[in-house]
């Protein structure tokens, strides 16, 4: 199995089942918590109701959790918003990273990192 495929539990829970690695052993995956999945989906709401964004995907992954936001379901990401604990004590754990693979905003603080969104929101808005 590889990492871009998530198993989730729908006994009830609606929790992903933990991966197995190739020893039987659980192995550890980043993802957004609660707080860091409303700061996200509240933008991502908003960009949905002026039009611009259509739908999304979340991966979690060994070494990071990724938020990708699509124009369209069959297109590449517009833009990514990724966790990476490896980083949080360098650049920050956060990102947003654009279409061509740059880096838009990094830092400690994810509503900090969101703010990169709100020029293009007012636009949005506004046109």
């Amino acid at each position: 199995m590889d990492d871009a495929t998530n198993i989730v539990d729908l006994r009830g829970t609606g929790r992903p089942v933990p991966r197995m690695d190739d020893t039987g052993a659980k192995a550890p995956v980043v993802a957004f918590d609660r707080r860091e999945l409303n700061a996200i989906l509240n933008i991502y709401g908003r960009m949905v109701a002026a039009g611009d964004w259509r739908d999304y995907a979340i991966d979690w992954l060994r070494d990071r959790a990724v938020f990708s936001i699509f124009r369209r379901a069959s297109e590449m990401p517009l833009y990514r918003i990724e966790k990476d604990p490896r980083l949080r004590t360098k650049q920050g754990a956060y990102a947003v990273v654009g279409s061509g693979g740059h880096v838009l905003k990094r830092g400690h603080d994810l509503k900090q990192v969101l703010r990169v969104f709100d020029a293009k929101l007012i636009k949005a808005v506004e046109g």
